[in-house]
């Protein structure tokens, strides 16, 4: 399992089909992963730190984490089938669930959990962007940067 760090979400054009993309935290391989609108909501605002009036439904599930004196203990990516990926929560009793990325990321991002992603899942679906391509990563984290959930045709 690779380490990988949360780069951001945005809209693929144009299809307008909402992906979060993570990187390696020690090569250059990234792993896009195409996702929901809502989950590109609750990933972007856990990134900017926008804390909704009423907890959105990872807000919940973290709050009931919380009351149940649980933690999410890392995400793991483990698969890709059909062009679909999959992943588990691995809580601190042992429990093992399966879940979509796209939402054990925006859970994981929210209580501080590690991400993980199987070497073979980057292997057949990560993308290598060599050291002289990182002016274009910084141009999307750049767009990152500005990016509001209004973007996602939704508004907490």
């Amino acid at each position: 399992m690779k380490h990988m760090e949360v780069v951001g979400v945005r809209v693929e054009m144009p299809s307008n089909q909402p992906i979060v993309l993570l990187k390696e935290s020690d090569g250059e391989r990234y792993l896009p992963i195409w996702i929901g609108a809502v989950e590109a909501t609750a990933i972007a605002l856990a990134q900017q730190g926008v804390t909704p009036a009423r907890p959105l439904t990872h807000d919940l599930f973290r709050n009931v984490l919380d009351a149940l004196d649980a933690t999410l203990r890392t995400v793991n990516i483990t698969a890709l089938r059909d062009g679909i990926f999959y992943a588990e929560l691995i809580f601190s009793n042992g429990v093992e669930v399966s879940a979509r990325p796209s939402d054990s990321i925006a859970l994981a991002l929210r209580t501080g959990a590690p991400i993980y992603a199987g070497e073979d899942v980057i292997e057949e679906a990560g993308v290598p962007i060599p050291d002289e391509q990182e002016d274009e990563v910084e141009k999307f984290r750049e767009f990152l940067d500005n990016i509001t959930p209004e973007d996602f045709g939704r508004t907490t």
